[in-house]
Order: C-alpha cells, then structure tokens, then sequence
C-alpha cells in the first residue's frame, strides 16, 4: 500500500466518501506524496510523453506563433510570456530559441511559468533560469499577456456524476476492505452543486450516463479572460478532449505509458480525464473573449507550417547518419499530426480579445 493509500483510506473511513476531484487533487498534488513531486514523470523514462519531448518542432511552432500574436499586438515593449502547467521547461526553451531572430521579442519577455511541484520547478529552472514561478495564474503580474497550456486542463480535478432511474448521483470516492486488504473505489452520492455545470443535452440523457465536469477548468479560464480583456494578448490550449460536451467516462491513470487502476497506487500514477473544449469555449466568450476552434492538432500545426520546418530539419546536416535523422524528423512529424497518433485527439482553441487580428491556424 502506498503511503498517499493509507492516509486516504483513514481519512474516508474517519469521516466521509470523498468526491472524484478530491481525490485527483490529493493523489497528483499532495506536497510529500503527489504523483508532481516525483522525479521523473515525461519522456521515455517516465509514464508519459508530451508534444515537446517528441520533437523541438512543436515548440518551435508555438514560438512563431506567439511572437505573431504579439506583433498584432503592436509589439508591447513588455508582455508577460505565461505557460500552464510548464512540464520539464522543454517547450519554453524551444520557444525562447526559436524566436530569438525576432526583433525585440526577447526584450519585451517577462517568462512566467505556473507549476505547484517543487520538484518540476527545479528541472524549470535548469532550462529556463530566468523564469518566475507561480502557484496559480491570479499572482502573475497584471500587464499583456501570451499564454500558453499543453496538457495542463487534462490533469485539472473533474467531477463526475452518473444517472440512474432518473436522477443523478455523484461518483465518490469511498475506502472498503476486500480479501483483508483496504480498496478504494467508487460510490454514488448525493449530487454536490457542480452538477449545475452538466450540459442540458447530457443530463438528458439516458440512465447509465455519467457526465463529467471541471470547476478548476472554468476557473483558470476566466482568470484568463480578466488578463486578456483589461491588458490584452492571446491564449493558445493544447489538450487533448471532445469538441462538443457529451457523456462518457474518461478518467484514466497512466504509469510507465500503460493504463492502469486508478485506485491501486494512488500517488504513483498520472491521473487525468479529457478536457470539455466545448465549455471552456463556451465560458470564454461568456467572459468577453472571442475564441477561435477548436481544431485538430494535426491541421493546426500544418497550417501553421510544421510541414515546411520539418523537410527544412530532415535536410539540416547532423554530422552523423543522415538516412536516420531524416525517418526520426519524418517520424516525429507523424506523431504529432498524424490521424491514429496525436494528430486528432489533441485539440487547439485559441483565445484573444475581439480586437486583435484572427490569429494564424484556424
């Protein structure tokens, strides 16, 4: 039993079942024994691998079209460079790389990164040392703003509720014993008031369903939309999730890049569940903001020009195998854009004032 298990379990059998979203919280964000506090979470090593770990090309394309925004912007001489939930600093270094040709982009940067995890922090901080760090995005200071999310909805705390004979029920969390053994597992509840966030559609639906929905979500966004729309700047998301609200269970856990229970090694496992762009879009602009998609992330980074940097990479001399550099570039193009890979899961909305000029990719 892991040590996050046994505080868990005393905890629910001393007071009370608790919700889905408490649970995620504690299991990724407990300060000693969350899931963020262990060394390794990305790449090969790790239990996952994100866009950036697959290739500096995505980074590169974020880049270019950050530093788009912020020319349509007018070239603010001061712009605050914020990225959500900012991994191991891979994409940030690659976006300071790539743009470092554009004029006075550099200069106008103040690099703000929101990352709870002590430990992420410090690898943050071997590739971006002049950061600033950030537990929530309502420190960061006021001023225009470029912002950036890649897989940083996905790991926000969900509610989930599930319908039978009519009525909905939350799914909680609740601690037992089987074989001798404490488990944890789900349980139905009475509704808590997050069930108020459910779309129309989906709580018409049949009994069996189970909705999900994410309050944390909701309010990182209108943090966004208050930033944006009192000081201006953009906002591009990258998750992956369903454009449209709908009724499913997508809670999963991952570790060593395989699913496994979410209950058995709470602590030990990436929780996450996919994001609902269809009410982030729908609370963006119920804040002032005009959003643009979502789209795929394959069609994003074609329009954007992913296929050009890539055959432009492929013939870069490496000193080394060629033949194999060229199938490793075309590779990793594949996976970030093709159908069964990353290419349609992963989703892009981007978000802006009104004032500012359709951004590039949509």
């Amino acid at each position: 039993m892991t040590d996050l298990k046994s505080i868990l379990v005393k905890q629910i059998q001393a007071t009370s079942p608790i919700t889905l979203a408490e649970y995620m919280a504690q299991c990724l964000m407990h300060p000693t024994h969350g899931y963020y506090q262990k060394e390794r979470v990305f790449g090969a090593g790790g239990d996952f691998t994100t866009a950036p770990e697959v290739s500096q090309m995505f980074g590169e394309m974020m880049g270019l079209w950050l530093a788009d925004r912020w020319i349509k912007m007018g070239r603010p001489n001061q712009v605050n460079l914020i990225e959500l939930g900012p991994g191991r600093g891979t994409l940030m270094a690659d976006i300071l790389r790539a743009t470092n040709p554009v004029e006075d982009f550099q200069d106008a940067l103040a690099v703000h990164f929101v990352e709870t995890s002590k430990q992420l922090r410090q690898q943050q901080k071997e590739r971006v040392p002049h950061a600033q760090w950030h537990d929530t995005l309502a420190s960061v200071p006021d001023g225009p703003a470029l912002i950036i999310a890649n897989e940083f909805f996905d790991a926000l705390p969900i509610h989930q509720f599930e319908k039978q004979n009519g009525q909905w029920f939350e799914r909680l969390v609740s601690a037992g014993t089987g074989d001798g053994v404490a488990k944890l597992g789900l349980a139905l509840g009475p509704a808590g008031v997050h069930l108020s966030l459910v779309s129309d559609a989906v709580k018409n639906g049949p009994d069996g369903s189970i909705a999900e929905v994410c309050p944390a979500a909701l309010s990182v966004i209108g943090d966004t939309a208050h930033r944006l729309s009192a000081h201006g700047g953009a906002a591009l998301i990258i998750d992956y999730g369903y454009r449209k609200s709908a009724a499913g269970d997508t809670f999963q856990a991952v570790k060593s890049h395989q699913y496994v229970d979410a209950f058995e090694e709470p602590g030990r496992a990436d929780l996450t569940a996919h994001v609902d762009f269809d009410l982030l879009n729908r609370a963006a602009r119920e804040k002032g903001l005009k959003a643009f998609g979502p789209t795929t992330q394959g069609l994003f980074l074609m329009a954007i020009g992913l296929g050009a940097r890539a055959q432009v990479l492929a013939q870069a001399s490496v000193g080394g195998d060629e033949e194999a550099h060229q199938a490793k570039v075309l590779n990793d193009l594949k996976r970030l854009t093709a159908t069964d890979q990353m290419g349609t899961l992963f989703k892009v909305l981007a978000l802006q004032p009104h004032d500012l000029a359709p951004p590039p990719g949509f």
